[in-house]
């Protein structure tokens, strides 16, 4: 299985304070080498709780980053999409959207 060590690492461009814009996003450890996927509507934010000190799944590193995104704008099309997206429970389709996509995440 290939690593991700390829992917980009995100500086957060698409912060937002309001709720106009929603986002599904997928996050990678390299730590772990695990990807993390979720929605949200501020990317910056729950990349911080994300890597915190927490008894969560991604407490378990702290070294996790955007590696792609995608807006919506709903909430409920943001969840639909992160639902989608973890039906698939392969994580070579994970790395096939990233690096088939413009909405990969660069530096």
């Amino acid at each position: 299985m290939q690593k991700c060590e390829a992917f980009f690492v995100i500086k957060v461009a698409h912060t937002m304070e309001n709720s106009d814009v929603y986002f599904f996003y997928v996050l990678y450890s390299a730590e772990l080498d695990k990807f993390y996927i979720g929605h949200t509507s501020n990317l910056e934010e729950r990349l911080r709780k994300h890597n915190s000190n927490h008894k969560g799944f991604t407490g378990k590193a702290d070294d996790w980053t955007i590696v792609f995104s995608e807006k919506f704008q709903t909430k409920e099309d943001a969840y639909k999409r992160e639902r989608e997206v973890k039906k698939w429970k392969s994580k070579k389709m994970i790395e096939m959207l990233i690096e088939n996509s413009s909405n990969k995440m660069g530096v």
